[in-house]
């Protein structure tokens, strides 16, 4: 319940066990944000006060805090990162249901991981997924767009809705070279591949997956394996898809058979595209593809910003200052 005075607002809570979650260790999360708000944030008991000349800024707050107690309160468990990208979501729509967004899950049903939306992009995106057969997410770094493709592939594999998980990228030399690499061509490519191997084992015990690559029921191989066949019943998911070329996604796109899915990631400002002789660099075959591909029945294009990153915070404030410098031209 939130008591309102000239430039104070103070919310009070009916469980003193809750409102200290809610609160953090020695405050964190009022803390959090206090630093995000500009506001002076303090508790006493199951009390907080709120204290900003901004009504805007105490009524945001006020939201954030009433919306997470609730959240807690039915079993919920969240992290510093959850608090500030409460805050982020409810000051750009202070009608939003926290709740919908926090408990919209895809459950994959293993003892490790149950994956959820973390903010309004992200839900869009689970949606986008579920009822499309073919859905590109395109955004920066850290949004979720290959990982929360891997937990769908995963739920829908689990249900029975495909009979295997396919996961391939380009491998595409980021300033190094393979042929300096020790092993055979497996054995090249798959530091390439590990991200997505890395997603896996955030969601199933290692053991689990490792049996399911051996029956065939998950498969990760670069693109260039995927010339020449048919998937069918599959779910299929290309990665930094900006690394291929025209030639390479019309032959990844019409791999796709009778009872299957696709997902195709990727970031349109990080292409490692090999320059050609002549200096040129082949255009990117995401880019292309958003071109000419969006008015196609069942397909959707799903495009995540910055502010959708969900990382550590850093990594957001990475992201836009990169952006910043490029916008500048400090870039050197």
């Amino acid at each position: 319940m939130a008591v309102q005075s000239s430039m104070n607002e103070t919310v009070e809570f009916d469980d003193s066990a809750l409102a200290n979650q809610l609160f953090g260790p020695h405050n964190a999360h009022l803390d959090l944000l206090a630093v995000a708000s500009g506001a002076r944030i303090t508790s006493r008991g199951a009390r907080i006060l709120i204290e900003s000349s901004d009504a805007d800024v105490r009524q945001v707050l006020c939201n954030v805090f009433v919306q997470l107690y609730e959240l807690l309160r039915g079993g919920l468990v969240l992290s510093q990162q959850d608090f500030a990208r409460a805050y982020e979501m409810l000051r750009a729509d202070p009608g939003l249901n926290l709740s919908q967004i926090f408990r919209d899950a895809v459950f994959v049903n293993t003892p490790r991981k149950t994956v959820t939306a973390r903010n309004v992009a992200q839900r869009t995106y689970l949606d986008l997924l579920r009822r499309h057969e073919l859905v590109f997410a395109v955004g920066p770094a850290g949004t979720g767009k290959t990982y929360l493709a891997v937990a769908m592939a995963l739920s829908m594999f689990q249900q029975h809705k495909v009979k295997r998980i396919v996961l391939t990228r380009p491998a595409v030399e980021a300033g190094e070279r393979l042929g300096f690499l020790p092993g055979d061509l497996a054995e090249k490519v798959n530091p390439y591949l590990r991200p997505l191997y890395d997603a896996l084992h955030d969601m199933m015990p290692q053991p689990k997956v490792a049996s399911m690559m051996e029956v065939g029921s998950i498969e990760v191989a670069p693109l260039a394996f995927m010339r020449g066949r048919t998937l069918n019943d599959a779910f299929i998911i290309l990665d930094e898809a900006q690394n291929t070329t025209q030639e390479q996604m019309k032959m990844f796109l019409t791999r796709m058979g009778f009872g299957s899915r696709m997902v195709v990631t990727g970031d349109i400002t990080q292409i490692d595209l090999p320059m050609q002789p002549g200096g040129q660099r082949p255009r990117s075959g995401l880019i292309h593809a958003l071109n000419i591909l969006p008015d196609v029945p069942g397909l959707a294009v799903h495009r995540f910003s910055k502010a959708d990153v969900v990382r550590h915070p850093l990594v957001g404030a990475i992201v836009n200052a990169y952006d910043n410098a490029e916008k500048d031209g400090t870039a050197s």
